[in-house]
């Protein structure tokens, strides 16, 4: 066995302890040696060391308990009476156990129920320690003061523990725990009775017997108090608690034996005045033990719970046993009582369970009377039936509901008013119901069936069907009639695939449809067509978005008679629809129908707000090859009709390759365009403009140019997809703040030279623009009478009043105005009347037919003659060959500009020409 030893040490200002466990072969010498080792930081092998230093709060519990366990080992070997023994060990354990307690209980860590549960059992213990240290001196008295501080300190603990337990309990709850802790201590009495305490009564006065047990009787009848909110916790303090009630366990067992010791004259077992001692130890140190993980305690609760019941049959058994046995004897009046009570007390638990019982009936049957009248009020039909589907009882509101009187149904089967396709599930869940009985659970099941109505109709249900219904084998049925939410999820689903506006399916159940096709496809061609109603746009502008509406339900109308009853026809969106021919066959049977289409949109006009209006339809055809997917098919289709609208309309066009290929390089070139105008990759050059007469450069047009690399682009590439991208209005805003800042260097070098630009229907109509232009003018200090802008003529035929509105301000700002390519469009000349123009320039296709083409020859100077009437300048464009140019000049055309004059040129070629001439 290992010796301890417990050595004090001083080192400066520090104080402490040092204890030892040290091999059997130490000495004390040792040991001291040792002590002196450990202030060097020297120890040898083989010595297990533990340093606590008096700053740490552990200090005086340690050394309490060091002092109790000296002198509970003292009191041990010195082998005086137990009494004796008890009184010193159990009055220094309280004590330990008691500064353990009050001083955790200071501690900032502390909750609530552990800090004032460890006051309560601290003082409960220094109680008790008072008592059990008198008794020595009180033998002589029957019951002592001595007696009363121990009972007073039990009765303390016991409320520590309670405290500590953290449970607060209804009345009602409170009043049956401690019937319960009643029946307990009776139940316990009575064995011990039968056990050993009658023979004790025999040989003692029967007054003296009932003092000296009173008190620790009274200390079990606090115990069993407490046991069941202790056992129960689920408090912080729980093992705070969990010690507390073995300390009170001990109490109690040393009140008791020290009772019988002191009737019988002897003294105690040592075991019993030993249990207490060494619980309040136990209690001394779950304070500064780990915190237990909380376990689950319903089983737990459930013993507790049956416990005074059993100790009430154990304690019958025992006593019947005992009468049984045993002779003739005189009964014990305390016994009989005690008996009687428990008797009594047990009567009354059982009217009480009763009534409880009877109570908890009524509030069912109260509550299934609201449930029913709840549920007939909203509408529902409730009825019991069995397992068999027999109707017993069923409410009035089956009459509101479906037009039967109830005891038309009362002893009928539901499965003659149920759907005959829904009766086996129904039986089916039905039965599953029944063999579930044996369960606990009340079993409910929910059923959706179709129920016949009086009138005939099947409505569908929603039914709630719940087993253990009042005890009986029954059912509690709950119906439904749910025949608007199934309209309802009816239209939301009709709504969620077809359009509101024309009926027809709508984009997603087109795609849905093509996937299914396609996915399900062996052999034949399956096409898709999409549609486009030319000139949509305008109706909803002039005769309103409603109209526009009643519109395209006439065109899907006429659309949904042209197509097959096997083709799907579906709204795309906007005024496109959509076409899958699921059965085409031959490609040509999908390309008839297509122009088929277009013929019904195209027959006749549509009546629209009291007028005729006309339209036209761009159809595109794609058809599937191996392997394409839906997504594919119809981006075919949309390209094709993109391409037909392209084209002008009214027309069928069949998807080809190059088509979407086109496609593809239009976007490509038009994030190019974005990125060259970010990284200004464009170039401007000028194209001079001469008077014919003296070949003087008058004027420059600016043109732009596009360098993709090292690759030049043509303009008729790029000019497109900028205008159809937007990208135009931007990149024209360059052009202009850049060639008005070049032509007013070159007017400040004292040329008089204006600037000619061309302008895009975007950058007309774009916000701004106006004020664009006079910022550019501003900037650069060019005049306005230098600057030309020019537009073609189908920019004044497309929104002609905006953009003669806009061109009217420029014109107000002194800028000058010239029509392009004139003769070649759609403008009336009334256009030369509402808008102030100043120049028109004679199209190249004029000019390359001087000379070789009559016609042309007259109608150019038909032109010329016509500007000069008017008072306007005339500009030839395109002059190639020398003839054209002394044709120009016969007719009197002022100016021209072409290859032959001068071709375009960057800006340092411009400067070149500065106040020369141009010969031919």
């Amino acid at each position: 066995m290992a010796a301890i030893g417990l050595c004090g040490y001083q080192i400066g200002d520090d104080i402490g302890v040092v204890t030892t466990r040290a091999p059997t072969t130490a000495h004390t010498g040792e040991v001291l040696r040792w002590a002196s080792a450990v202030m060097g930081a020297e120890f040898e092998t083989g010595w297990a060391t533990t340093v606590i230093r008096w700053g740490d709060p552990r200090v005086p519990l340690t050394a309490a308990a060091a002092a109790g366990v000296v002198a509970f080992a003292a009191a041990l070997l010195v082998g005086g009476d137990a009494l004796l023994t008890g009184a010193i060990a159990g009055g220094l354990a309280a004590l330990i156990a008691a500064a353990s307690l009050l001083f955790a209980s200071v501690r900032p860590a502390a909750q609530r129920p552990m800090a004032l549960g460890a006051r309560w059992m601290g003082g409960g213990a220094v109680i008790w320690a008072a008592g059990v240290s008198l008794h020595p001196f009180a033998e002589s008295f029957v019951v002592s003061f001595a007696d009363l501080f121990v009972l007073l300190g039990t009765v303390v603990t016991a409320g520590g523990a309670l405290i500590a337990a953290d449970r607060k309990f209804p009345a009602r709850v409170t009043l049956r725990h401690i019937t319960d802790a009643y029946l307990c201590a009776a139940s316990l009495f009575l064995i011990g009775w039968v056990v050993a305490l009658r023979d004790v009564y025999a040989d003692t006065d029967p007054a003296a017997f009932s003092l000296v047990m009173l008190p620790p009787m009274i200390g079990l009848l606090v115990a069993c108090a407490v046991i069941p909110s202790v056992l129960a916790s689920r408090s912080s303090a729980r093992v705070l608690a969990l010690a507390g009630l073995g300390v009170l366990v001990t109490m109690t067992v040393a009140g008791l034996a020290a009772g019988v010791a002191r009737l019988g004259g002897g003294d105690p077992h040592l075991w019993t005045v030993l249990l207490a001692p060494v619980a309040f130890l136990v209690l001394a140190a779950i304070p500064w033990g780990p915190r237990v993980a909380e376990a689950d305690r319903s089983a737990l609760g459930n013993v507790v719970a049956l416990a005074p019941m059993a100790l009430v049959a154990v304690a019958a058994c025992t006593l019947l046993a005992h009468l049984a046995g045993a002779g003739p004897e005189q009964p014990v009046t305390g016994v009989v009582v005690v008996a009687v009570s428990v008797v009594l007390l047990l009567l009354v638990r059982l009217f009480v369970v009763s009534a409880t019982n009877m109570r908890l009936r009524g509030l069912v049957k109260s509550g299934e009377r609201q449930v029913r009248e709840l549920a007939e009020s909203t509408g529902d039909v409730v009825f019991l039936c069995d397992y068999e589907g027999v109707v017993r009882e069923i409410g009035p509101g089956v009459e509101v509901t479906y037009g039967y009187r109830p005891d038309e149904l009362v002893g009928g089967s539901i499965f003659d008013y149920i759907h005959p396709e829904d009766v086996p599930g129904i039986q089916v869940a039905l039965r599953a119901m029944g063999l579930d009985e044996e369960s606990a659970s009340p079993g409910a099941c929910l059923i959706a069936c179709r129920v016949r109505a009086a009138d005939g109709t099947w409505r569908p249900t929603e039914s709630v069907a719940t087993r253990h219904v009042g005890g009986d084998e029954l059912m509690l049925v709950t119906t439904r009639d749910i025949s608007d939410e199934e309209a309802l999820r009816n239209q939301v689903a009709h709504l969620t695939f077809h359009d509101g506006v024309t009926g027809l399916p709508n984009r997603a159940y087109f795609e849905e449809r093509t996937r299914e096709v396609l996915s399900g496809r062996t052999s034949g061609n399956v096409a898709a067509i999409f549609l486009d109603l030319d000139g949509f746009t305008s109706v909803n502008d002039s005769v309103g978005h409603a109209s526009g509406d009643y519109l395209l339900g006439q065109a899907a109308r006429r659309l949904r008679s042209a197509v097959r009853a096997d083709d799907t026809l579906a709204r795309w969106g906007g005024d496109e629809f959509a076409v899958l021919v699921e059965t085409g066959g031959d490609a040509q049977v999908a390309v008839d129908l297509a122009e088929r289409l277009v013929r019904a949109v195209s027959q006749e006009p549509f009546r629209v707000a009291d007028r005729d209006v006309a339209l036209t339809a761009s159809v595109g055809v794609a058809f599937t090859e191996d392997d394409l997917p839906a997504g594919d098919l119809m981006r075919n289709a949309d390209v094709a009709m993109a391409r037909s609208k392209e084209l002008g309309g009214r027309r069928v066009e069949v998807f080809a390759a190059q088509m979407h290929a086109d496609v593809v390089r239009r976007l490509e070139l038009a994030a190019d365009l974005q990125r060259a105008l970010i990284e200004q990759q464009f170039a401007i050059e000028y194209q001079p403009v001469v008077d014919l007469a003296t070949s003087r450069v008058t004027a420059v047009e600016a043109l732009v140019r596009w360098w993709r690399g090292s690759v030049f682009v043509p303009p008729e590439q790029f000019l497109g997809p900028a205008e159809d991208t937007g990208l135009i209005v931007p990149l024209s805003e360059w052009i202009l703040r850049e060639s008005c800042r070049e032509v007013a260097a070159w007017r400040a070098s004292s040329w008089d030279i204006g600037l000619s630009l061309n302008l895009s229907a975007r950058q007309i109509t774009a916000p701004r623009f106006v004020e664009t232009v006079e910022e550019a003018l501003a900037e650069s200090g060019l005049p306005a009478s230098a600057l030309t802008l020019e537009v073609i003529e189908e920019m004044l035929v497309e929104d002609a009043e905006e953009t003669i509105k806009r061109l009217s301000e420029l014109r107000a700002l002194g800028v000058r105005l010239a029509i392009d390519d004139f003769g070649t469009g759609y403008a009336s000349l009334a256009f030369l009347r509402q808008l102030p123009v100043d120049m028109i320039k004679i199209d190249p296709s004029f000019v390359s037919g001087l000379g070789k083409d009559d016609t042309l020859t007259l109608l150019t100077r038909t032109i010329v003659r016509l500007g000069h009437d008017l008072g306007l300048i005339v500009v030839a464009e395109g002059i190639e060959r020398p003839e054209q140019l002394e044709l120009l000049k016969q007719m009197g055309c002022t100016k021209g500009q072409g290859f032959l004059v001068a071709r375009p040129m960057a800006a340092r070629g411009v400067d070149s020409l500065m106040r020369t001439s141009l010969t031919v």
